[in-house]
């Protein structure tokens, strides 16, 4: 396995938290098939892949859009993180990943900025025992714009008292890159490090 390196220039490190630190994916792609049958949608692992790191109410307002469905985005949202709940315990850790956080622990500034909700987000940090290395956590809930806006990031740095710069962001989806890339950070995808079991029973 090829391993994950910080930047020579970081001074930070910001982690995006589902398909990151997380393996979460197949959670929340369980999640989404499990609710949008009821609406006759068949959620595939492509689709899905084109939605990474979108917060589940903009996930919705964006199927509204493609499939010309009427659900209520703010309603159906919450469904969906309740049928992820019920499941979330079938996640593992992003091995590389993590490995980084606890040998940076203490070493360099480290926050979460993620486009889930903070108290899911939270219960997440804590089936994978990974709390205790995090004070910092940018959630849905603390900005205005999520990814592929910069602002998640942004707010982490600022929270960090980092200059942008030189924060080494972490990501799995294309909105988080973007998001990075806007913020004038360094960015790392991480997909390369391990392997993406979408689609497969969990």
């Amino acid at each position: 396995m090829v391993k994950l390196n910080i930047d020579p220039k970081a001074k930070a490190l910001i982690f995006d938290l589902d398909g990151t630190l997380a393996d979460t994916m197949p959670v929340h792609f369980q999640a989404y098939k499990n609710i949008l049958r009821d609406y006759g949608i068949e959620f595939t692992p492509e689709l899905f892949g084109t939605l990474a790191g979108v917060p589940a109410v903009d996930t919705i307002r964006k199927l509204n859009e493609q499939f010309g469905t009427h659900m209520v985005p703010e309603e159906v949202g919450h469904f969906k993180e309740g049928e992820y709940e019920k499941i979330m315990y079938k996640m593992k850790p992003v091995e590389p990943v993590v490995e980084l956080v606890k040998e940076y622990h203490g070493r360099l500034p480290m926050a979460v900025g993620t486009g889930g909700y903070k108290r899911l987000a939270w219960k997440t940090l804590e089936i994978l025992g990974l709390d205790k290395y995090f004070e910092i956590l940018v959630s849905a809930e603390d900005v205005k714009h999520p990814k592929p806006h910069p602002e998640t990031f942004l707010k982490c740095a600022e929270l960090l008292g980092v200059q942008p710069e030189v924060c080494q962001v972490f990501e799995d989806g294309d909105p988080g890159i973007q998001a990075a890339t806007a913020a004038g950070m360094i960015s790392t995808l991480v997909t390369e490090y391990y392997e993406v079991t979408i689609g497969k029973d969990i």
